[in-house]
């Protein structure tokens, strides 16, 4: 069983910033990616962006080129198990509840399975 805990989340006035943490736990034998999600007030949930195994960042690209380039960075440092996204010059249309998930195994011949964090709030006022 694969554990995630999110945090960083909150209130913050437009222009400000936030970073979320997502810290992965439990029976991890390998991670294969890590994600972000968010999810507004009455909107289906959407992909911020991803990062693999490998390392480089992958952003939604309905929303990378609408809405959060040059303001938002997805990070796993050292591919470790723990992803951040750093949220700069937030509007409040930003304003939702961000998941994080991870696609992981638990063996080495274990099948790859999705598991969801909680969700952080995060509004921003104008």
């Amino acid at each position: 069983q694969v554990q995630l805990m999110e945090s960083g989340g909150g209130v913050v006035q437009a222009g400000g910033s936030l970073r979320l943490s997502c810290a992965a736990a439990g029976s991890i034998f390998s991670i294969n990616a890590m994600y972000w999600y968010r999810q507004a007030p009455g909107k289906q949930r959407e992909l911020v962006g991803s990062i693999s195994s490998g390392g480089s960042a992958v952003y939604s690209s309905a929303l990378y080129v609408d809405s959060v380039k040059g303001r938002f960075t997805i990070s796993r440092p050292n591919a470790g198990n723990t992803l951040y996204l750093q949220m700069n010059s937030l509007k409040p249309e930003d304003t939702a509840v961000y998941y994080c998930a991870v696609d992981a195994r638990a063996t080495r011949v274990g099948a790859v399975e999705r598991t969801w964090g909680q969700g952080t709030q995060v509004t921003v006022s104008s």
